[in-house]
């Protein structure tokens, strides 16, 4: 993934989708965590797996072929994703001609060259999801950015966005359609609204964002959220 190329960025919904990890180790144990989170149905092909691994395993969370990579076995899952995170190269380097074959996208770390997307380094705060993403030049550097966007977007953000879903359904009661609700936005929101939340102000974000929609000559049904 490094050098000239452009990366498309894209959230992507994995709710029952079927992903496989080639290899065991940390790192598939890493994906792995990740891909349940977002509600994947993830089988793990390696003859030994981490006790992260067997964890998940034994609570039915996951599926384990408990053997090495072979041919065929990724067109028996029909996965969307693969990561392969093996120690065994020509493993990786199977299992990557195979889902390529099969039309399925590919995560493999160390054949950068030939991976169709990265991960990148991310937080959640509730429905607000940031990410950060060197193209694969420097991880530790991503590292840093994201350790830095954890102390500058607290776990109020999240909070917020529960608000702010509730107050857009009432701004969607309001005449006008799709354009006048945008000019709202527009002059409802602020920076000064992020740095109030940043600082659990939460009451006070919100009375700002209805001040804004009162002084936009546009008022909400009633006066809660």
């Amino acid at each position: 993934m490094e050098g000239d190329k452009v990366l498309y960025p894209l959230n992507l919904e994995l709710e029952g989708r079927k992903c496989a990890i080639i290899g065991g180790g940390q790192v598939a144990a890493r994906k792995a965590a990740g891909l349940l989170a977002a509600g994947a149905q993830v089988t793990v092909i390696a003859p030994q797996i981490a006790d992260s691994l067997q964890k998940l395993v034994a609570a039915g969370r996951i599926k384990w072929l408990q053997e090495s990579y072979q041919q065929g076995m990724l067109q028996a899952l029909a996965p969307l994703l693969v990561f392969c995170t093996a120690d065994d190269k020509a493993a990786n380097q199977a299992a990557l001609s195979e889902a390529r074959q099969l039309g399925a996208l590919v995560n493999a770390a160390s054949l950068p060259e030939q991976t169709d997307f990265t991960v990148p380094s991310h937080i959640e705060r509730g429905d607000l999801l940031l990410t950060v993403s060197t193209g694969g030049v420097s991880p530790a550097f991503a590292k840093l950015l994201r350790e830095r966007l954890e102390r500058e977007y607290p776990v109020y953000f999240g909070e917020f966005l529960v608000r702010l879903a509730a107050l857009r359904q009432e701004v969607k009661g309001i005449p006008g359609g799709s354009r006048e609700h945008e000019r709202l936005w527009r002059l409802a929101l602020s920076d000064g609204i992020i740095d109030l939340v940043r600082d659990g102000h939460l009451d006070q974000a919100e009375e700002e964002i209805r001040n804004g929609i009162t002084n936009a000559g546009i008022k909400p049904q009633d006066g809660t959220c």
